[in-house]
């Protein structure tokens, strides 16, 4: 086995300094008047404010096409091989064979509803359909598609979580690309008191908005976490290396996952700031952030057995990372590092945190984030992290106790790969696979993840 096909695990790295770039407005605004998406293929779109110097653009025609030179790898404390352990193989079956589908990103279910699922398709609405292999419809829950933007591949509707009391106030939020300025865009919508298999495209209620300077690396995850705390993933921005160096710009919410209090707005916001964040003290810092230094988080996912925060995050040229977002307040590298490996020589006066995985681009070139599977249907993968890869379309899982990797394997191959956009978990936790047949997401497909 190549050094480069390891896959590695945990090491320390604290070799460069955080510099400033030109802070970006991403301002919170109580209403609005008038999310590889899939960060790997990307098409060239026009840039935001000042032009840049010459760089490799992350954004060819497909990322199976790129040149990727592997970085040599460096020393690890730990490192196992790809296979390691007894996790089972697992295949992907079409779970509703009945539907047809463009460009689902994004599948998950909403509380108190055990029958239904949700659907995003990316340009612009959410399907709602029955959780059942037979189902032959979906309905259009939101079609908010004449206020998504999607220039670019990276850009639209591209995340979802209902509120934990969804089933009293009906209120879900999404994240979407918006333009004139280009941004994207957090909002809050309520479900129709006429109908609860539709929502109120009028009831939109603006919670924040990021300027965009390019149309990659939108993000993006919305998720409740355990604390009742809104936490959404941001994208660096876009652009190969990220030039402006906002994932190591605090005063940026680019590059991070921020955690918010949606349902105690202050009075110059439609939100309000946990106590607890990690800056909530510092002048140079938002308060909204909760981890920095992220390329751009393509899922992410709390385990709800234990509350963990577990996030995939999309590498440059070399290197796919997960990570365990365990430390507030926790600086994860970018652009100093590309996972553990280093990217950019500066100093640094904090300590880098490390993936608890990583794997090279000889094994996948776009990471998409997963669960920790709670389900039932296959036992033997019961608590294991799974998590895949777009461009390649293998799926794997490990275990992670008491902050160590204790295996890992890939679970699922096949001969027609599947171009794997989302993971989805139903009420029962069990796993589905939002998948385009084709690269450019005019098939899409929702797989069951089955023994």
């Amino acid at each position: 086995m190549r050094p480069e096909d390891r896959v590695i695990f945990g090491r320390t790295c604290n070799q460069s300094q955080r510099k400033d770039g030109r802070m970006l407005l991403n301002r919170p605004i109580p209403a609005l008047c008038s999310l590889t998406l899939i960060p790997l293929f990307a098409f060239s779109s026009p840039t935001f404010g000042d032009a840049e110097p010459e760089v490799d653009r992350d954004n060819g025609a497909h990322a199976s096409n790129r040149a990727i030179e592997p970085k040599e790898t460096v020393t690890f404390d730990r490192s196992i091989d790809v296979e390691e352990g007894n996790l089972p193989r697992v295949r992907a079956v079409n779970a509703f064979p009945n539907l047809s589908l463009i460009r689902p990103v994004y599948l998950t279910h909403a509380p108190g509803n055990n029958r239904d699922l949700f659907v995003i398709l990316q340009r612009g609405s959410i399907v709602v359909f029955e959780n059942d292999a037979d189902v032959e419809s979906a309905e259009r829950f939101l079609d908010i598609r004449e206020r998504v933007f999607m220039g670019h591949n990276e850009e639209g509707l591209l995340a979802l979580d209902f509120h934990p009391n969804y089933e009293e106030n009906g209120f879900f939020y999404v994240w979407y690309s918006a333009n004139d300025p280009r941004r994207t865009v957090l909002s809050r919508f309520s479900r129709s008191e006429d109908n609860p298999r539709r929502a109120d495209p009028d009831s939109e209620k603006v919670i924040l908005e990021v300027e965009q300077p390019w149309g990659n690396h939108n993000g993006a995850t919305v998720k409740f976490g355990p604390d009742g705390y809104l936490y959404v993933s941001i994208g660096d921005g876009g652009h190969a290396g990220d030039p402006r160096n906002y994932s190591q710009n605090n005063e940026s919410l680019l590059g991070t996952i921020i955690r918010i209090d949606v349902d105690n707005p202050d009075e110059e916001k439609p939100y309000s700031i946990p106590s607890d964040n990690p800056f909530v003290d510092d002048d140079s810092a938002r308060d909204e952030i909760w981890a920095y230094g992220l390329r751009n988080v393509w899922r992410m996912s709390f385990d709800r057995e234990t509350g963990d925060l577990w996030a995939a995050d999309v590498g440059q040229n070399a290197w796919e990372a997960v990570y365990v977002i365990a430390t507030p307040g926790g600086n994860y590298g970018w652009n100093i590092t590309e996972g553990s490996q280093p990217f950019r020589t500066r100093a640094v006066e904090t300590t880098l945190l490390d993936p608890v995985i990583e794997y090279s681009h000889r094994q996948g070139k776009s990471i998409t984030g997963g669960y920790v599977y709670r389900g039932e249907q296959i036992e033997a993968l019961r608590g294991a992290y799974v998590y895949g890869d777009y461009v390649t379309g293998r799926v794997w899982a490990i275990t992670y106790e008491d902050g160590a990797v204790t295996s890992h394997r890939q679970i699922l191959s096949r001969d027609r790969p599947l171009h794997i956009a989302s993971f989805g978990e139903d009420a029962a936790g069990e796993l589905y696979i939002c998948a385009f047949d084709r690269l450019d997401g005019r098939e899409g497909t929702i797989y069951r993840l089955t023994e």
